[in-house]
């Protein structure tokens, strides 16, 4: 015999299904802080991007013809300097687009998450089910 009286072992088995529940849901908090992170990210991209086209017309009008200025080479290395500016500036958050973007895309990330729990479960929300 085992020593283990039936209470003892039904009180065992719940703990390991209570174990196997919380480590489901750490799973699913990693996961969603990640999603977080990743929209976070992707916020700040598009910021940048965003920045960058807007500043492109205040370089167009600028000259720099001259013995070492113009050309091909300095249209490309301009674009890039425009794009690293877009960056800088997201970065600091001054500008505040970043911020609404990913807000946006946790709320309708959020959105999409109950459309799809919605008909996974026959239109059941994920409160009733437990």
């Amino acid at each position: 015999m085992n020593g283990l009286n039936p209470d003892t072992t039904l009180a065992l088995m719940n703990a390991s299904q209570s174990d196997a529940a919380n480590a489901a849901g750490s799973v699913k908090n990693a996961a969603k802080a990640r999603q977080i992170e990743q929209a976070g990210e992707a916020a700040q991209e598009f910021e940048a991007v965003f920045i960058a086209e807007m500043m492109k017309p205040m370089f167009e009008g600028i000259s720099s013809d001259g013995m070492f200025g113009g050309g091909q080479g300095e249209e490309v290395f301009r674009s890039m300097l425009i794009q690293e500016y877009g960056k800088i500036i997201s970065q600091t958050g001054s500008i505040g687009i970043a911020d609404s973007v990913k807000a946006e895309m946790i709320r309708m990330q959020e959105g999409a998450d109950q459309a799809h729990m919605a008909a996974t479960t026959g239109g059941q929300t994920g409160t009733e089910i437990e």
